[in-house]
This record gives C-alpha cells, structure tokens and sequence, in this order.
C-alpha cells in the first residue's frame, strides 16, 4: 500500500496522449432544435487507444503518485468487463508498473476481451468472491493482499480518490467555450466530482447513474469533493432514472437509441456509459427539462474497448425480441 513516508523520486513524465485530438462535436437534431437546445459532444475517447476518457484524467496523478514515492506495482479492483482494469493494465505496461487486477466473482478460465487484454499487458489476476469483495477495502482484506503480494500502491475500484478528482478537473479547464450545463456518465463518482470542483461552483453538472438505487452516489460525491478541495459545491446533480436495470444492463430501447445515432453522427458508444448518459439527455430534453437557449457539453467517457465483449448479449436481446 501507499505509505507516505517513503522518500519522493523524481517526477513521472505522465504521456499527455492525443489531448490536441480531443474534439467538440455539435449535434443537430431535430428534437434539439425545436426545443432550443444545444448539445456538444466532448470527444474525450479519443484521447488515447488504450487510457481513453476519463481514465487519462483518474489515472494520471495517481500514477506520477505512485513513482513519486517508488512503488513499482499497481494493485486495483473492477470486474470482469471493467474500463478501469484495462486502463490500469495498459497503463502499467507503457510505464512499466506491474499490475495487479482483483476481480470481483469467479475465475474465468476462457477469459473474455476485456481480461485477455489485461493479461497481456502482463497484469496478474486475481479472482475474489463476492462477499469478500464486497468488503475489498477493508483493513483485513487488505492485510491479506499485501501479505499475498507485497507493497503495492493501492488504486480504487474506477479509480476515484481525491487525485483523480484533480485530473478530472483538467477536462473542465480544456473547454473554451461557454455552456450551461456539463453531463456525464456516474460509476464511481470520481468524474462527476472532478467537473464539479473544476467549475469552482459556477454552471451546472448533471450525472446520470449508471447504476440502480445508487443514491448513496450523492455522499460518494460530497466526500470526493471533499477530500479533495473541502468544499462540497452545491452546482452538480445526479439523475437515476435511466440506469436500464443496472451496471451494464440495457434493452432494445437503448440499444436501438444507439444504433440510430452511431449511424446518424457516425460517434462510437457503448451502452453501458456515454449511451445511457445521452439516451437521457435526450428523453429529458423530449419532456422539457432543459430551458430553450441551453447549451449542453456532454463528455464522452470513452469505455469502447467494452463493445467487443458486449456483441453476444445485444444479438440475445435482439434474438429475444423478434420471438415476442
């Protein structure tokens, strides 16, 4: 784990990735344009292959952290399917951490892409039970991981602490243009947070769960604010009304959403977040919660590498639909 009496070494020289590429993409609607609205799509997928999104953002102060203080393992927790896995292990291969991934459930002996890419990025994965990792950070299990593995620099599931918080603020200070509202996708809280302490308290933040009964977000993102700045801010908002049952649950709805606007806008996304985050924006600017006049930035969070894994059960829903 971290300790903080270790002595500094020098400074990581933290890649800055395609930040130039990152683009803002205005969306013309119908339904927008009637309503008054305008909604930009920050592009942040396209910021790096393999650290897109807000990955680049949570993981870019914890990694100069973590060589600052002469760690040279990555030990961090997410699930099967998970971005932030495939972030840590992409990132420990281009600045040559070794990685340690905990996987939440049961061994997957035919790995699936998500992991078979973590493998070969030479990251070690290790397999917890679900009751156990639902207690993954306690002292005890901790304990037992260091004792398994020696000294690790510890980074949270989705990677949200307070020095992700600094990276996400990054994404606010790149937006030259003026808007009234910033939306994103909500995991773990971390990015939200971030644009919320990068605006300082003025405009609005709106995130949209990912994530069934997840009002204890609201408190996540309050201690993340927190920890960070010690100011709550009271500028942002999370909306849980278009989770689709779930961490990575969705139906023909949202995935026929999808397909119509990767096919009109020709902008990848996925439906687990960026897709869930616009079908939302769309519904409510459908039933009028947007104020005409309203200029809208949605930040895409990257997450495409999780399309690959996702083909088989959007083919079932489809499958399942044309039998009804």
């Amino acid at each position: 784990m971290k300790n903080d009496a270790q002595t500094p070494t020098p400074k990581l020289n933290f890649y800055d990735g395609n930040v130039e590429c990152v683009s803002t993409i205005k969306i013309d609607d119908p339904l927008l344009a009637d309503a008054g609205i305008n909604l930009y799509i920050k592009r942040e997928d396209m910021i790096h292959p393999h650290l897109s999104g807000n990955k680049y953002y949570k993981l870019k102060y914890n990694l100069e952290e973590a060589k600052n203080y002469g760690y040279d393992t990555l030990l961090t927790f997410g699930g099967a399917y998970s971005n932030h896995i495939y972030a840590i292990a992409a990132a420990g291969k281009m600045f040559k951490f070794k990685t340690i991934g905990v996987i939440r459930g049961e061994e997957h002996i035919i790995l699936n892409p998500t992991l078979s890419f973590a493998k070969e990025c030479g990251m070690k994965l290790r397999y917890m039970d679900r009751k156990t990792y639902r207690n993954k950070t306690s002292t005890d299990v901790v304990k037992l991981l260091v004792e398994e593995y020696g000294r690790f620099y510890l980074v949270p599931e989705g990677g949200s602490n307070a020095l992700a918080i600094k990276g996400c603020t990054e994404i606010i200070t790149s937006i030259k243009d003026d808007f009234d509202y910033v939306c994103c996708a909500v995991g773990t809280g971390g990015t939200l947070a971030g644009l919320a302490a990068g605006l300082k308290g003025s405009r609005k933040v709106l995130g949209f769960s990912v994530l069934k009964g997840a009002h204890f977000l609201n408190e996540r993102v309050r201690m993340l604010l927190e920890s960070y700045s010690g100011n709550e801010f009271k500028n942002w908002q999370i909306n849980f009304d278009y989770h689709f049952g779930g961490y990575a649950k969705f139906n023909l709805n949202l995935i026929n959403f999808i397909e119509k606007f990767v096919q009109r806008f020709n902008i990848p996304i996925e439906p687990i977040y960026t897709g869930k985050m616009l079908y939302g924006i769309f519904d409510l600017v459908k039933n009028g919660y947007f104020s005409s006049g309203t200029k809208i930035i949605a930040i895409h969070t990257g997450g495409l590498q999780g399309l690959r894994g996702l083909s088989d059960k959007i083919n079932r829903i489809k499958e399942d639909q044309k039998k009804t």
